[in-house]
């Protein structure tokens, strides 16, 4: 497929001027003489132009070349991969003619085995994002850095208030497992954690890491794919956006959660949304979310490829029984990176479509916790749904 009928070139007067050292010389960019050779790219920027379902905030479609004015002029890395910027998606007539675009694109990445970073518009491209899985007849596990859950009302037509509860709906439903990151009380409704409850997704208060940031890193790297809303952080640090809120993820804190996702192996695609250069302060969020990127790239070539498929013979191995030795819990910890993961059982015939998903990211405080006869809620969780 050629992407580039879907991709509108880079302006030459935003990648000019740079050094050779700095990220706008390093990126194969798209322009009118150049489109990048995928068969070098291991991660692809994709500008989104359409801003149409971001609720009370649609300048957001102006973000891609504004992050990009403060991304280029970063320094790269020795180490980074072979990175390039494909350009923007434009508005299509029909809000379905973007997500049409953009799903088409991110399959093609993804099934090229490159990573698409995507950068503006409303969060609804989530979406869009997920149907590139469903392309590619594969279950997934979202994670939505988010201070809500985005779950609309029954039958809602999508938009950024409402894309996951498009997603869940989705038929064929190709989601297993949606995790919220930083979701703020206040602001949450009780039946809609319920809900959460119900179809046993993962959900963590922004107060669990106040304290605790390394309890981010196993959640993110459950992801196959992670969307994360702007407004996630705290206005002081990102103002530019029309739903900021006082309170939220600090600046640092955000670019360690893009470093988790950069580092996970199983992560293949990542998404930033509801930007708004309108609301922004001497380019104070554009250049938060040109850090933000960065760090994602500089993770990602710290990759370990030490996801524990098959064989497992080089990771230490932990059996643990636990609630009276009703059930045991499989532990197993990286040599390379001394991550740890929780291995699921369940029926390879019944759910072979979800085989992926048996083995659980966690920390070492989940192992320790099972030694104290507790269950983790990750491994009860995902127990359930494979059940």
């Amino acid at each position: 497929m050629d992407l580039s009928i879907y991709l509108q070139p880079i302006k030459i007067s935003l990648i000019e001027g740079y050094s050779a050292t700095q990220l706008g010389s390093i990126l194969d960019i798209h322009t009118d003489k150049n489109f990048p050779d995928l068969a070098k790219v291991a991660l692809a920027i994709v500008g989104v132009k359409d801003g149409r379902k971001a609720i009370n905030n649609e300048g957001c479609s102006k973000a891609p070349d504004k992050v990009r004015e403060y991304l280029y002029k970063l320094y790269g890395q020795p180490n980074m991969p072979y990175m390039a910027d494909l350009g923007n998606v434009e508005q299509g007539h029909e809000i379905a003619d973007t997500y049409y675009a953009l799903s088409n694109i991110v399959t093609e990445l993804i099934k090229k085995n490159i990573t698409p970073i995507i950068i503006g518009g409303g969060q609804d491209l989530t979406y869009a994002n997920y149907t590139a899985y469903q392309n590619l007849e594969q279950t997934v596990n979202l994670v939505s850095i988010d201070p809500i859950f985005d779950m609309g009302m029954l039958e809602q037509p999508i938009d950024s208030n409402s894309y996951l509860g498009s997603i869940i709906l989705h038929q064929p439903n190709y989601l297993f497992n949606y995790s919220n990151v930083g979701y703020q009380t206040y602001l949450t409704d009780e039946a809609s954690i319920d809900l959460m409850n119900k179809l046993y997704f993962d959900t963590y208060r922004l107060g669990m890491f106040k304290y605790n940031m390394e309890e981010v890193e196993p959640i993110v790297r459950n992801a196959d794919m992670l969307s994360f809303d702007v407004s996630a952080i705290r206005m002081s640090d990102a103002p530019g956006c029309a739903n900021a809120l006082p309170n939220g993820f600090y600046g640092e804190e955000a670019c360690q959660i893009m470093r988790y996702a950069g580092i996970s192996d199983k992560l293949s695609s990542v998404g930033i949304y509801e930007y708004n250069p309108e609301f922004d302060l001497r380019g104070q969020t554009a250049h938060l979310l040109a850090q933000m990127i960065w760090c994602f790239m500089d993770g990602y070539a710290q990759r370990k490829d030490d996801f524990p498929i098959s064989p497992k013979k080089d990771f230490a191995k932990y059996h643990v029984m636990v609630e009276e030795e009703k059930y045991e819990i499989v532990f197993y910890k990286s040599p390379k990176s001394d991550r740890w993961w929780m291995e699921v059982p369940y029926p390879s015939k019944k759910n072979a479509k979800y085989e992926r998903h048996y083995l659980v990211p966690c920390s070492y405080k989940d192992y320790q916790f099972a030694l104290n006869n507790g269950m983790p809620d990750k491994w009860w969780q995902t127990f359930q749904k494979l059940s």
